[in-house]
């Protein structure tokens, strides 16, 4: 009789893409999975806007690195992405005593190049103005 495989979600890729664990909330590790990579999609496991972010990417032959994010590591994740996205030396607001807090970003979360290209609204946007291709050669991601 065959013994069965013991099912582990953290291992198993996503449909097409490379799949990245979710960082262990540190700002570093999050600020180099970005830096690091063409393109990178933070998504909600289970999330139907950020499928179909996946499978526009892979129909244009984008491979992007997909982390996916669960309950428990969601808030930890907003935390690095929102520092990131706040600028700074070490990437906090600390010095900021003006009451503007860094953006706190909603998933599907697009990294192209590095920054923070958007949402599935900035994604579809700019698909269909034709702008899309252009951004994904910019950052590396196509060839063609």
């Amino acid at each position: 009789m065959q013994e069965a495989i013991p099912y582990r979600s953290d291992r198993l890729p996503t449909a097409g893409g490379s799949a990245a664990p979710p960082p262990e909330n540190s700002n570093s590790t999050v600020r180099e999975l970005v830096a690091e990579n063409a393109v990178v999609v933070f998504a909600r496991k289970g999330c139907c806007m950020c499928h179909v972010v996946k499978l526009l990417l892979h129909g244009h032959g984008v491979n992007p690195t997909i982390v996916d994010i669960d309950e428990q590591n969601e808030a930890g994740i907003k935390n690095d992405l929102s520092r990131i996205l706040g600028g700074g030396v070490d990437g906090a607001n600390s010095g900021n005593s003006g009451g503007s807090a860094a953006p706190v970003p909603q998933f599907p979360a697009v990294f192209m190049g590095g920054e923070l290209f958007g949402g599935l609204e900035e994604i579809m946007g700019a698909h269909i103005s034709g702008e899309l291709v252009p951004r994904l050669r910019e950052a590396r991601a196509l060839w063609l």
